[in-house]
């Protein structure tokens, strides 16, 4: 019943979950691929230079359930004296709001999908649960810099998510068809790739200022790890496809007559446009958090954003979980023989 719910709505919510355990979560999280056992992103090598980096602090006895949030918690499931940082954009947009306006405005902060891309396949659920959420106020989400830009309202610290099978399906026929037959190419360790790399203010891929790391100076890569996937996944119990591509990690397209483009802004500018009708206000679902709120996401049937700016006194503490898959996702030709 659970499983057919998430995998036909893409974003489930069970209240009042306080209770549950970091091991209930992770055993939860695995119901949905019982080969599943590892952390979405396992060891990171060089792990101070991922952008992952200062976001997650891992349980020390459910490592597969990452702590996140905002502020000092003096001790929490083993962890100690722990300095949580909800992710601002300024750390990683190119532009940013003006420090005056950071209270009332804010951006998404970066579109993306639960997964490595190099090496482990990506995670087919995520679960968040609220453990200690502030409130009281809303924020503005800004789409661009420009003015006027389309704009949000939002709860303050909410998670953002938009619909890979609505993306899909309000694209032209013919860029349907590019989305249907392109396969799209991964950088190899792509969350050092990026670090020095900023992104678009709307929080959907970076721009392109030759600030990517070259590959001699990442962690030894293995070429049988990089990873190809399709455009577009898909849904294991609807069999529709969703456009699920993780915008700012993308390298290269793959086309159907055997042309790679390779050209990095090109290959951005792409998937960009295909990607951005997606988000669109109307689009979009922003979670209103609440104490014990448990949230399932089918992660390979969305995106999703962190949004929004915490005072240093607004406290945030929230339990993530997801495992790398024991499968890769499958594409249209999939779709068509089921």
């Amino acid at each position: 019943m659970i499983r057919t719910a998430l995998f036909t709505h893409q974003v489930v919510i069970f209240k009042n979950q306080l209770h549950a355990s970091a091991k209930a979560q992770f055993e939860l999280t695995n119901r949905f691929d019982s080969a599943a056992t590892s952390y979405g992103h396992g060891v990171t090598l060089d792990a101070k230079r991922s952008i992952l980096h200062p976001d997650l602090k891992t349980i020390p006895h459910q490592p597969q359930v990452q702590v996140i949030g905002n502020g000092f918690i003096p001790s929490y499931e083993g962890l100690t004296n722990i300095q949580l940082r909800h992710p601002h954009h300024r750390t990683f947009h190119a532009t940013s709001i003006p420090d005056a306006d950071d209270r009332d405005y804010t951006r998404f902060y970066r579109w993306h999908i639960d997964a490595a891309l190099y090496d482990l396949a990506p995670p087919v659920v995520t679960t968040l649960l609220a453990v200690r959420v502030p409130s009281g106020r809303t924020q503005t989400c800004l789409y661009e810099d420009s003015s006027p830009s389309p704009s949000l309202q939002v709860p303050l610290g909410t998670t953002a998510f938009t619909s890979s099978y609505t993306t899909l399906s309000l694209l032209s026929p013919s860029d349907k068809l590019f989305a249907l037959t392109t396969r799209v190419e991964y950088a190899p360790h792509p969350y050092i790739w990026m670090s020095q790399s900023r992104s678009r203010a709307d929080g959907l891929g970076l721009l392109s200022t030759n600030s990517e790391l070259p590959l001699d100076s990442l962690p030894p890569i293995d070429p049988s790890k990089i990873q190809i996937l399709p455009m577009c996944w898909r849904n294991p119990v609807t069999n529709e496809l969703g456009l699920q591509v993780h915008p700012s990690a993308v390298c290269k397209l793959h086309l159907a007559d055997g042309t790679v483009i390779d050209d990095l802004a090109e290959v951005r500018e792409i998937v960009h446009r295909l990607q951005r009708p997606g988000i669109a206000p109307e689009f979009v679902y922003a979670h209103d958090w609440e104490e014990g709120d448990l949230v399932l996401f089918h992660n390979r049937g969305v995106l999703h954003s962190v949004v929004g700016a915490f005072a240093d006194d607004e406290v945030r503490l929230f339990r993530q979980c997801n495992v790398a898959a024991s499968s890769f996702p499958e594409g249209p030709e999939a779709a068509v023989a089921a």
